[in-house]
């Protein structure tokens, strides 16, 4: 049987979070909407339609969202050659490679970020696949990229591990069915990754590494 290692990217591999949140609050501004920070923070990992029904609300004029979404990409879009990854990303990726784990990437991203934040994280040697929001109709926390993710790793839910910092990545993962692991590099608190299904919780990915033999990567 494979197992697969999926790993959400933004704020669980490279260190983007709040570059998404300075570059949401930024083309929120420019249209005429307040929106803080923090709002915008707890939406982070959800794809760019459903992060604004999230902080606008279904009654939002849904003709500005592809400029809403436009005006962010061009600003994140001004970091790409700055992305940097987080302690021992890469490491991680090929340790479990090592030990045979099938690593996937599964991000709300789409192709031409995941681009940018592959070569941040530079560990494409120990990549399987990747999915990506490009991909698919529907993003986490819908289970759907976690399935499309176990169908490229041609590996069953009962030999995956869902690695993520968000509550969306665990909602996602447990609707399909696979272990979650919590990160709290992203920045959501430990009881939010918990009570949305995150079986461990580590501080980044040099800890998780750190524990590996003790983590849910270790289990039978």
């Amino acid at each position: 049987m494979n197992r697969a290692a999926l790993f959400d990217v933004d704020g669980t591999l490279a260190d983007t979070n709040h570059l998404h949140i300075t570059c949401w609050w930024e083309a929120l501004r420019q249209a005429g909407h307040n929106v803080t920070m923090h709002d915008i923070h707890r939406a982070i990992g959800l794809p760019g339609e459903d992060l604004l029904e999230h902080l606008l609300g279904g009654g939002r004029d849904k003709d500005e969202d592809d400029s809403l979404s436009a005006a962010h990409d061009t600003l994140y879009g001004t970091w790409f050659d700055r992305l940097a990854p987080l302690d021992s990303a890469a490491e991680l990726l090929r340790e479990l490679l090592r030990r045979d784990w099938r690593v996937v990437l599964v991000t709300s991203a789409q192709d031409h970020e995941l681009d940018a934040l592959r070569r941040a994280i530079d560990a494409d040697d120990a990549i399987t696949a990747t999915a990506s929001s490009d991909d698919m109709s529907e993003g986490k926390p819908a289970p759907d990229p976690v399935h499309h993710a176990l169908g490229l790793a041609d590996a069953p839910a009962s030999g995956a591990v869902f690695v993520g910092d968000t509550v969306w990545d665990m909602k996602a993962g447990v609707r399909a069915g696979v272990t979650c692991v919590g990160l709290l590099c992203g920045g959501i608190p430990r009881p939010d990754l918990e009570r949305a299904g995150a079986r461990a919780v580590y501080r980044d990915p040099a800890e998780l590494l750190a524990h590996l033999d003790q983590s849910p990567f270790a289990l039978p």
